[in-house]
């Protein structure tokens, strides 16, 4: 078996095959626009509401009172006092239950504090997101025996801080390559191993740790300060400067077998349903950047003038903001629309949660790049150099350049389509399978061939016709009704085209990622689209008519985006761009690097970190 055949049954074995509760991702790429599933949006409970207003509300003082992000940025360090502060108010336990000591708190009000953190200092908001949502307490929640929560969940709630290690210094998104070993001996396994990017990890008391177990991965609490354990570094990014990511290394580490997340096996399935909703944060952090671009991008075209006019009422200026705006106010119906589906578990969110993770990294940094061009050589330069001179420092910059480690963070935005594609095509592949399988037997051919039939025979016909050619359609949106009729229209030319695809490539399909990637794009336009239609229909009720505006300019953006995507998928360079890759990798144009000096220091490309104390900092 190939190494790509090892990996791919991996993930296979790892995810969720069943689909036990409704999805409106998985039926949007179906060509089922299901807004029954989406609207009304769900209701947070009253009394957990009220709570999480008054986190969000004393999250916001201590922030304003207590945090300078600029020292945090100068000195790539949060200071000691501030994590014990967040401590103080909750902020490390927002999420764990009141049974366990945390705050109890929905996942809606979870994503507002991160959006109000990510909007003022990135780095603390990844401190507080990767304890939570992909450290000791996510996994503990959903597959935790009750020991073990209350043992580990309380110590998290008040402020132990948890890191999450899995990846490696030659294992990226590829688990199959594991090489960090669990071994078992009596009523210990005994971990040896390298780990590379652990966020938290140089300062965490508490560790999740995925590790080989025979052939197979499997999860386990570790003590952060274990003997054997050493932190070889810190590493340093262009982005975050003040989050503690380092090298960790695994030497003879002792750990009680009752530490087994789970069962030996299900590591794996652990990290991706972990993700499934632990992916919040991230959209969260996002939609605060991009909101607190809204402000910086108003105050600036307001204050600027140039050619006896405001840079913001010239047509090039003005175009930006209004992007700035509309986008990040479909970020922010993206994320709270996806927090409130979590909190009301009647759906499967999988598809969404990736969306929305997908979704918002790419955008918020178009919105913040953007940002920087309005700003100019103001965007270019330090908040600190403005202030030293003057004027009002502005983190324009710092915010880009912390945004960017979204679009890779908790998975990639080319793995992340790729993971999507997975999902919203599993219908397809139920039914086909074997049909497209190049390794499949006749006769598992015919049988596949007899259910293909019988599945497209059903489903094609519904893909001709729908709501979205009915002029009365979603009238309750009022000014917004068209976007949604174009939304339901165009996820069933969605659905066409994907079989299309199918049918052009069959097996060879999986290998198709540049079209793979732009059905997903599409898809993720349109859960925007919908997202930010509902999330306007209710703040109309208190805010008249504005949000309508906000959502139908963000709905007309898309809608061009949306065009372009398809007309990519069959007209594009995609195969000659391929030819071209293999040819660079094999040294056809090495004339092209003649004339030029490469800074990089010498080194290895790949290889696990040498020498080095340990550089473990604990927080007092």
């Amino acid at each position: 078996m190939s190494e790509y055949a090892k990996a791919r049954e991996l993930g296979e074995q790892a995810r969720e095959r069943e689909w036990t509760r409704p999805s409106f991702g998985k039926q949007l790429f179906l060509g089922d626009l299901r807004l029954d599933l989406v609207h009304p949006a769900p209701e947070v409970p009253e009394e957990a509401a009220e709570r999480g207003e008054e986190f969000v509300i004393a999250l916001r003082r201590f922030l304003d009172g207590h945090v300078d992000p600029a020292l945090i940025e100068r000195t790539a360090q949060v200071p000691d006092e501030v994590v014990k502060g967040l401590a103080g108010l909750g902020a490390f336990g927002i999420t764990i239950g009141q049974e366990y000591g945390g705050l109890g708190l929905p996942y809606l009000y979870y994503c507002r504090a991160l959006m109000l953190v990510g909007s003022y200092c990135p780095a603390l908001a990844t401190l507080l997101s990767a304890h939570q949502s992909i450290g000791v307490p996510q996994p503990l929640k959903q597959f935790g025996t009750e020991e073990q929560k209350r043992e580990f969940l309380p110590r998290c709630a008040r402020g132990e801080i948890s890191a999450f290690l899995l990846t490696e210094p030659d294992v990226g998104s590829d688990p199959a390559r594991l090489s960090t070993t669990a071994v078992r001996d009596g009523d210990e396994y005994v971990i040896d191993g390298v780990k590379l990017w652990t966020t938290n990890g140089v300062i965490a008391d508490l560790l999740v740790v995925m590790a080989r177990t025979g052939g197979k991965i499997s999860a386990f609490v570790v003590e952060g300060d274990s003997p054997g354990i050493t932190v070889r570094r810190r590493n340093s990014f262009m982005g975050l400067r003040g989050i503690e990511n380092g090298v960790t290394e695994f030497s003879q580490v002792r750990v009680p077998a009752r530490n087994l997340i789970g069962r030996e096996g299900q590591g794996l399935k652990i990290a991706l349903t972990t993700l499934n909703t632990g992916r919040l944060s991230l959209p969260a952090t996002c939609a605060g950047g991009a909101k607190w671009a809204v402000k910086i991008a108003r105050e600036w075209g307001n204050a600027r003038v140039q050619w006896g006019r405001k840079i913001g009422e010239h047509e090039a200026v003005a175009t930006k903001i209004a992007f700035i705006a509309a986008t990040a106010y479909a970020l922010e119906a993206l994320c709270e629309l996806t927090a409130r589906m979590a909190d009301d578990r009647r759906n499967d969110i999988r598809i969404e949660a990736a969306l929305a993770k997908l979704y918002a990294s790419e955008l918020s940094y178009q919105v913040l790049d953007e940002l920087v061009q309005i700003r100019g050589g103001r965007g270019f330069e330090t908040a600190e150099s403005l202030a030293a001179r003057g004027e009002r420092g502005v983190p324009a910059e710092q915010m880009l350049r912390d945004s960017r480690i979204n679009r890779i963070f908790e998975g990639s935005s080319e793995i992340m389509r790729l993971l999507i594609t997975r999902e919203a095509v599993d219908a397809h592949l139920s039914a086909a399978g074997e049909l497209i399988d190049p390794d499949a037997s006749r006769a598992e051919r015919v049988q596949a061939l007899k259910r293909a039939g019988a599945f497209y025979a059903r489903w094609l016909p519904g893909l001709v016709t729908g709501a979205g050619n009915l002029p009365t359609a979603y009238a309750a949106f009022g000014p917004l009704a068209a976007h949604l009729r174009f939304v339901e229209r165009t996820s069933r030319k969605l659905a066409r085209a994907t079989f299309y695809g199918m049918s052009r490539w069959q097996g060879g399909l999986e290998h198709k990622q540049s079209f793979l990637g732009r059905i997903v794009d599409i898809g993720a336009e349109l859960f925007a689209m919908t997202a930010v239609c509902v999330k306007a229909e209710e703040d109309a009720h208190d805010l008249g008519r504005r949000p309508y505006e906000l959502a139908d300019t963000f709905c007309r953006q898309a809608r061009r985006r949306v065009d372009t995507l398809f007309d990519r998928l069959w007209d594009n360079s995609d195969s000659q761009d391929v030819r071209l890759a293999r040819y660079v990798l094999d040294g056809r144009y090495t004339f092209l690097e003649e004339g030029v000096l490469d800074p990089s220091i010498e080194g290895p490309w790949i290889g696990s970190p040498q020498g080095g104390e340990n550089v473990r900092r604990r927080v007092v």
